[in-house]
């Protein structure tokens, strides 16, 4: 199994290193196109949007038509809208580019998670795989940004970027076709084998609840990797140049995390570990808001180490609340939660920012956020009211 899991890392990896580098390519949009903030953000709305929607009424394929098939053709997708940005050079163009990368991410991205479900033996090692996974998405977010900066000093395009990203892909699509992917378990009903089963699983508690989660979390993290360059302008301390690497360092830091988490999370009951975290990051967001800028400028990239741990357990549990069957179903359902709140949690912090003509202001909204995501973890280590059900699920899945 250790090529597929190696062929699973790579992929998170290549997509991150697009998506987050949207925040350098979008000034170079700017001067480009003359366009305002708000239009110029359509490259991060384009591509959570296709992702979005893909979760949501494609998340189903991997169940349908297994994991391997979806994979590719997500891979494809995403190969195919990478080397088309050298064959064009407008916004219209570019946007509608970026939403099908996004849905050829969002194809194979619950295909992939659902294969972590067939890869793992047991709830906690697949808590402790999505970590892993979501580790090396933190060493794309890392690499991406750094290999931009590098072609843009040198007078390059920032489309190098998607042709390198397209590049791996197709190394990506050969090696998928050659790897020999674990048994499926099949769906129980041809019920389970459309859409309907995805809205049916919208309505299911556990993945409403595990959606929530998501939707909290990642609209706290946006706010760091999203509007902390903006509140740090008004930084004139001493420590002025940790400011230009304030965002590496949150990165660095989380993604160090998630490895450490995987290490973690096998060894400490997941609900105390979540808890915990949620409850320094809170404390992170309170003294941003107490503190200001000097503060923030320490706080917010530290949050990022107890950032790490926190989405992919969310997503890992939510997934393992149900039979391996119905994983890609899910998986495309908190996917779809995961890619609103990234549009929608940026977009109230701006509104709020502007209204109140101080970027601390959208950072009291994104405290909100974390104090709700910490309200729930806790009442989720008080009451664990998923404990039974995934005991079973170990009993009856992972055997």
């Amino acid at each position: 199994m250790t090529g597929i899991k190696a062929l699973t890392f790579v992929m998170f990896m290549v997509f991150a290193m697009t998506t987050d580098s949207v925040g350098i390519i979008i000034p170079e949009i700017i001067k480009t196109f003359r366009l305002s903030l708000t239009a110029a953000g359509t490259f991060q709305y384009a591509t959570m949007a296709g992702i979005a929607v893909a979760g949501f009424f494609l998340g189903h394929l991997a169940d349908t038509f297994g994991r391997k098939p979806t994979i590719v053709v997500g891979l494809t997708l995403f190969a195919i809208s990478s080397y088309l940005f050298a064959a064009g050079n407008s916004f219209l163009y570019f946007s509608l580019l970026l939403a099908l990368s996004g849905i050829g991410i969002g194809v194979f991205k619950t295909g992939a998670l659902a294969l972590i479900g067939d890869l793992s033996k047991s709830t906690t090692e697949h808590t402790s795989l999505m970590n892993t996974v979501e580790g090396f998405f933190g060493v794309g977010s890392i690499v991406g940004p750094a290999i931009l900066a590098r072609l843009l000093a040198t007078g390059a395009s920032w489309k190098g970027l998607y042709i390198l990203a397209g590049t791996i892909c197709v190394v990506l699509i050969l090696t998928a076709l050659r790897v020999q992917y674990p048994h499926r378990t099949k769906a129980a009903s041809p019920d389970s084998l459309d859409l309907g089963h995805t809205i049916a699983a919208m309505k299911n508690r556990y993945a409403l609840a595990f959606s929530l989660g998501a939707f909290l979390y990642v609209a706290t993290e946006a706010a760091v990797y999203v509007w902390m360059p903006t509140l740090l302008l008004g930084y004139k301390g001493s420590a002025a140049a940790i400011v230009a690497y304030s965002i590496s360092i949150f990165f660095i830091l989380r993604a160090t995390g998630r490895f450490v988490g995987a290490w973690l999370l096998e060894r400490f009951y997941w609900t105390h570990v979540l808890a915990l975290f949620s409850g320094v990051i809170l404390i992170c967001f309170i003294g941003t808001v107490i503190g200001g800028v000097g503060a923030a400028l320490y706080l917010l990239p530290i949050s990022g180490l107890f950032m790490s741990v926190i989405y992919p357990s969310i997503n890992s549990k939510g997934i393992s609340c149900f039979p391996k069957s119905e994983h890609g179903a899910v998986a495309g359902v908190i996917l779809f939660f995961t890619c609103l709140s990234a549009v929608v949690g940026p977009l109230a912090m701006g509104a709020v920012s502007d209204a109140m003509g101080q970027p601390k202001y959208g950072f009291v909204l994104a405290t909100a956020f974390a104090g709700l995501l910490f309200a729930g973890l806790l009442l989720n280590w008080m009451f664990d009211p998923t404990r039974q059900l995934l005991s079973r699920l170990d009993e009856t899945e992972y055997r």
